[in-house]
């Protein structure tokens, strides 16, 4: 395929992945790229938004180490495949940006605060970016959060089930400070396995990887995102009482480059909150759908369960000072 279209041969090695096809090509030893092939229900208009969105940052920041979209051989950059049982496959081919996936190191301070700064120059590139499909519904966006509750479902009656009922109750009660946020087109997915980094680089952040969640939302919605996954994967420190640490520092990076409102700072902690339910949820009922792949899916849930009984134990004032101590 990736001949025929591209012109390109070598060995593939697949990457593990939620919904696409998704492979390493190496010609060679010569270049690198990543082939994506998408799901048959993955809508067309919504994956021209994304690429489009790519480009549209590469145009505004060259600077920003995003992956480049490259053209098929006959000038299209979203080329159609029939496969051999019939399915219709769009193909995505983009340059694949050499490093280590942020999830499998310890970050220090200064290099969060670096993570920061990038997010802010991405929001700003894709200030004013429009297309028709940046306004679908996903489930990804927290702003859709209590649309969801019905998955609960999915969790076992217990102390689980009553810390996702909690996490509603309390986001129905700022969903319509929510509401009144300024928005835009933003990434909303800036966690540590789609930023690639390396530690000889002195910016730190080689690329920003996976716009597959990209939508327009709350700019606060999109920090949120950022700082709940700087959140620690081990929290058995009994001395440990604030999990929000780490976050601070990609906080203090962000700012240095876009401005945050108070409001949209007292709100940010309980939008990772809101993302944490969604997480539990989501994958959780994805698993069941998808049991050959619950591996994957369900990575980063039981680390999720713990960050959601912190978030639990405090009061809805505490949660709203998070940002301010």
């Amino acid at each position: 395929m990736a001949e025929r279209l591209y012109g390109k041969s070598g060995s593939t090695k697949r990457f593990e992945s939620e919904k696409d096809d998704t492979f390493l090509l190496d010609c060679e030893g010569k270049d690198q790229f990543v082939i994506k092939i998408a799901h048959p229900s993955e809508s067309l208009e919504e994956l021209d938004f994304q690429v489009k969105l790519m480009r549209h940052v590469e145009s505004k920041t060259p600077s920003l180490p995003i992956p480049r979209v490259f053209q098929d051989r006959h000038g299209q950059i979203l080329p159609v495949v029939t496969t051999s049982t019939g399915e219709a496959r769009v193909v995505r081919l983009f340059s694949f940006i050499p490093g280590t996936p942020l999830h499998t190191m310890i970050s220090k301070p200064e290099q969060r605060a670096r993570i920061g700064e990038v997010l802010a120059q991405l929001r700003h590139a894709m200030a004013d970016f429009s297309h028709p499909a940046d306004s679908r519904v996903l489930a990804w966006d927290v702003t859709h959060l209590l649309d969801f509750a019905d998955l609960i479902d999915c969790i076992p009656s217990g102390e689980r089930r009553d810390w996702v009922s909690g996490t509603f109750h309390r986001f129905a009660k700022i969903k319509p400070r929510l509401d009144r946020c300024r928005r835009q087109v933003l990434h909303n997915d800036f966690n540590t396995s789609n930023l690639i980094v390396d530690y000889h680089n002195p910016g730190f952040v080689n690329g920003i990887i996976d716009f597959g969640d990209a939508v327009r939302t709350a700019i606060a919605v999109d920090v949120a995102t950022a700082l709940l996954n700087q959140m620690p994967k081990d929290v058995g420190d009994a001395d440990r009482c604030d999990l929000f640490d780490e976050a601070r520092d990609v906080l203090h990076g962000y700012i240095r480059f876009a401005d945050l409102t108070e409001e949209e700072l007292r709100l940010i902690p309980f939008l990772a909150m809101g993302r944490l339910a969604a997480r539990v949820l989501l994958t959780s009922w994805r698993a069941q759908l998808f049991p050959e792949n619950s591996r994957y899916i369900l990575r980063n849930t039981e680390v999720g369960w713990t960050h959601l009984a912190w978030f639990n134990s405090l009061s809805i004032g505490q949660i709203s000072n998070l940002l301010f101590q």
